[in-house]
């Protein structure tokens, strides 16, 4: 009797195919993003000219105080109020650009295609816009500091710098809420003409409305400094403001400001790109 011994024969297994390993790539630094939105604020001819102009009108303002100035009223001061009110109307322009930019030139697909996260791209042309409100500042400054000292070499005076640095920072701050009434603008409207249109009937037609119901109605004028930016931002240019003004300010800036500017920021979020 012959026993057979059966052989057990094994399929080869076979290792299951495995995806490709998933890479996360890491996301672009925030800094190289402030880059390239200053970059692209330069770029532009509407941004280019608009830089320019910030110095072309500092030197027009300069010059035209020295040409029309008494020798003795000539200071540090006149010279810097002078090169402020060109720049408190172009510098909001640069904000407003800043933002608007990605839909007027319909590259926002391309933008938030290669960043989709479209907060870190607002905050990053926030920063730009923050650094342009300060450095513009420091160029009005110096040329201003130049306009004093040339003016009063040619008139024959001593220079005067009645100009202190409290004065200085109060000037920059009022600025840089200008710059970001317009900035807010951008966000909710998207749209140049729009934006800029809106920040004029802000700033010139608003103030003018307010100044007519202050004058007749007693109660508006006792609360003004808790509703009208324009005003509270301008004491900033006149005077040292009281603690009482101080609240004025932050109130009104985080009720004009602030508040769109979140409103503006979900719209964006849910807006359609085209």
């Amino acid at each position: 009797m012959s026993t057979t011994t059966a052989t057990e024969t094994t399929a080869p297994r076979t290792t299951p195919s495995r995806p490709a390993a998933h890479r996360d790539h890491a996301p672009i630094p925030f800094t190289r993003l402030v880059s390239v939105e200053a970059r692209k604020m330069f770029n532009t001819r509407s941004g280019f000219w608009m830089m320019t102009s910030i110095v072309l009108l500092a030197l027009a303002a300069t010059a035209t105080t020295i040409l029309f100035t008494d020798p003795e009223d000539l200071d540090y001061g006149r010279f810097a109020g002078a090169i402020g009110t060109p720049m408190a109307i172009i510098l909001p322009m640069v904000a407003v650009l800043a933002v608007t930019s990605e839909w007027s030139q319909r590259s926002a697909l391309t933008t938030f295609t290669l960043v989709p996260s479209r907060n870190r791209v607002i905050a990053a042309k926030a920063v730009v816009t923050v650094l342009v409100g300060v450095i513009s500042m420091v160029i009005a400054t110096a040329v201003g500091a130049l306009g004093n000292v040339v003016g009063t070499a040619i008139a024959g005076v001593d220079p005067v710098w009645s100009f202190s640095l409290r004065e200085f920072g109060q000037i920059v701050l009022a600025n840089e809420i200008g710059m970001f009434i317009g900035f807010t603008l951008g966000v909710l409207i998207r749209n140049s003409p729009g934006a800029i249109v809106g920040y004029f009937v802000f700033s010139l037609v608003l103030p003018g409305i307010s100044g007519a119901l202050a004058a007749s109605q007693q109660w508006y004028a006792d609360n003004v400094g808790w509703v009208d930016l324009n005003w509270t931002t301008y004491k900033l240019f006149d005077s040292e403001l009281s603690s009482t003004e101080w609240s004025q300010l932050a109130f009104t800036t985080t009720l004009w400001v602030l508040v769109p500017l979140a409103l503006g920021l979900v719209l964006l979020r849910r807006s359609e790109v085209k």
